[in-house]
C-alpha cells in the first residue's frame, strides 16, 4: 500500500492534535511532521516533499496562503485548508486548494475530504489518462443528480433553505459553487456541471463554462469582443457570455442574440 505522507499545520495545539487523531485512524497515510507555524511550514514542505498538507489558514506571521507562495511549483503537495472562517473559502480555491475545513468539523466530513484526497492523489500519480479515466468512472457511478425546486446550504453553523427561482446567478468555486441572490451570496458543495443538470432548464442558462444565470434575471445582452457578449442582469450585475454558450442561451430565451 502507496501512503500518504502528509504534513499538519496548525498553530493552535488542540485544532492540530484533532487532525493527527484523525489521520491515525487511516492505515493509508504517514504523518511525515508537523508545524505550529508558517515558516516551519514552508521548511518542511520543501525537505519532506509530503503528499498532503492540511494548512490552517490564519497564523501569526505568514498565513496558509504566505505560505503556498513560498513553495516551488516541483515541491507543491495537494492542500486542504483549515479555517474557523468559511469567507476564506472563495480564496482557498483561487490557489488551487483541492478542499477546505471549517472548524469545528466532525469526523464525518474530515473522512470526505480525506477521500477527495485520495482521489486527486490517485489521479496525480496515475498522470493525466489516469485522471480522464478516473473522472469518468465517477461519472459513471454517480446517479443523475434530481432537477430541485429548493437547496439547504449549511454555513457558520446555520442552514439556509434557498428556493432556486430565487438565485441570480452561480459561480464556480473549486470543488464549491457560489449561490447569489441579491446582497446574499452562500457556498454550495456541488459542482457546476451537475449544479446545470439540477437546476431547471428553462429559467438557468450556462453562460460561462465558471457561470451560471437566472434568465429571468437577465435584462440586456450587450455585444463584447471576440464574439463574446456581457449578459446585464436586472440589479446592474455584468457578467461575460462565452460565444461557446451563445447558441443555447438564444435557443432558452426564444430569440435573436
Amino acid at each position: 500500500m502507496t501512503k500518504i505522507r502528509t504534513l499538519v499545520v496548525d498553530d493552535e495545539t488542540l485544532a492540530r492534535e484533532r487532525v493527527l487523531s484523525l489521520l491515525k485512524q487511516e492505515v493509508d497515510v504517514e504523518v511525515v511532521g508537523e508545524c505550529s507555524d508558517g515558516g516551519q511550514a514552508v521548511a518542511a514542505i520543501q525537505e519532506q516533499s509530503p503528499d498532503l498538507v492540511f494548512l490552517d489558514v490564519q497564523m501569526p506571521g505568514c498565513d496558509g496562503f504566505e505560505v503556498l507562495k513560498n513553495i516551488s511549483p516541483d515541491r507543491m503537495p495537494t492542500v486542504i485548508f483549515v479555517t474557523a472562517y468559511d469567507e476564506y473559502a472563495l480564496r482557498a480555491f483561487e490557489v488551487h486548494a483541492l478542499d477546505y475545513l471549517l472548524k469545528p468539523f466532525g469526523k464525518d466530513r474530515f473522512q470526505e475530504t480525506l477521500r477527495h484526497a485520495r482521489e486527486a492523489l490517485e489521479g496525480r500519480r496515475a498522470g493525466d489518462l489516469g485522471r480522464r479515466m478516473l473522472a469518468m468512472v465517477h461519472d459513471i457511478k454517480q446517479p443523475e443528480p434530481q432537477r430541485v425546486e429548493r437547496l439547504v446550504v449549511k454555513s457558520g453553523g446555520r442552514v439556509f433553505f434557498l428556493r432556486t427561482d430565487e438565485i441570480d446567478w452561480i459561480e464556480a468555486a473549486g470543488n464549491y459553487v457560489r449561490l447569489h441572490l441579491g446582497q446574499e451570496s452562500h457556498l454550495f458543495r456541488e459542482t457546476m456541471n451537475r449544479m446545470e443538470t439540477r437546476l431547471e432548464g428553462r429559467r438557468f442558462a450556462r453562460i460561462h463554462r465558471s457561470r451560471i444565470v437566472n434568465t429571468e434575471r437577465i435584462k440586456e445582452l450587450q455585444p463584447w469582443f471576440n464574439g463574446d457578449h456581457v449578459v446585464v442582469l436586472r440589479d446592474g450585475t455584468r457578467l461575460t457570455l462565452s460565444r461557446l454558450y451563445k447558441d443555447k442561451l438564444q435557443q432558452q430565451l426564444g430569440k435573436g442574440v
